[in-house]
């Protein structure tokens, strides 16, 4: 679902090469004998899904149930796994499974995801918002809202968790990708070119970010007709209107694309030294 992804270069590269080798790494972690601990199961378990090892991981999540019986750890594990063969129906099932447990916002975060991958941006912020409500300062999770919130033309309501994910981890490339998607959304085109220069983005991912920026501005389009009715509010007392009018201004200098009028956060400050 994000973009940032391919700002980053996978240690086993790609190809027929990249296939065999996580073949033989799958092949010695099925002979290698299971750790003795649940903990040390699962964090194996984990170490292979960060090598893209998905289909072997779910086998071992097999037996790591089958020996200690499944908890919440091992359900995401399995949710993450599903989710990542294409199994998308099994995996809403197993994110649903976390929404009563202590990984509830991970449960939400998944199913954030299955519905961005299908298309639906609308529902996939909403689930995230739901994930940034019970871990508010999970970074991944703000950035994956903001990006949900651009792809279905919210603009606007991008702007607050992009920033806070920026600050909260300015290292993370997929994060640094979504801020950079919001520039170009928001009308920051320079800011957005300094950025993507200062990190030597490469012109594949340079290119896809001005495809999803394209994408994000047709949301958009669509999303200012569907809202007319804010334009047909009943009309204010004389008061509130001209207190209204008053504040107008001030509320229009505080576009996101021109940081005026607040500081900017101290990613784009570091980009800009």
């Amino acid at each position: 679902m994000l973009i940032g992804a391919c700002a980053s270069k996978t240690p086993l590269g790609y190809g027929v090469g990249a296939q065999a080798e996580r073949e033989m790494m799958a092949q010695q972690a099925d002979n290698a004998p299971p750790p003795n601990t649940p903990g040390m199961y699962l964090g194996l378990i984990d170490q292979m899904q960060s090598q893209g090892l998905y289909f072997a991981s779910l086998a071992h999540i097999d037996a790591y149930d089958k020996q200690y019986g499944a908890s919440p750890d091992s359900i995401l594990l399995r949710a993450d796994a599903l989710r990542m063969t294409g199994q998308a129906a099994a995996a809403a099932n197993a994110y649903g499974e976390l929404l009563k447990t202590p990984l509830a916002a991970r449960g939400y975060r998944g199913l954030g995801l299955l519905a961005g991958a299908a298309g639906d941006f609308a529902t996939a912020a909403q689930q995230l918002q739901q994930a940034v409500h019970l871990a508010p300062t999970d970074a991944a999770t703000l950035s994956d809202l903001g990006y949900a919130r651009l792809r279905d033309g919210d603009i606007d309501g991008a702007r607050v968790p992009l920033m806070q994910a920026a600050e909260l981890d300015q290292k993370s490339p997929k994060i640094v990708a979504n801020v950079v998607l919001y520039l170009l959304a928001s009308g920051g085109d320079a800011q957005a070119l300094a950025v993507m220069d200062q990190q030597q983005f490469a012109p594949e991912v340079r290119a896809a970010i001005r495809g999803d920026a394209a994408k994000i501005a047709a949301a958009g389009r669509a999303h200012a007709r569907a809202t007319p009715t804010q334009l047909a509010a009943p009309a204010q007392p004389q008061q509130a209107a001209k207190e209204q009018e008053q504040a107008r201004p001030a509320a229009q200098t505080r576009t996101v694309a021109s940081m005026g009028s607040e500081p900017a956060p101290r990613l784009l400050q570091r980009f800009a030294q």
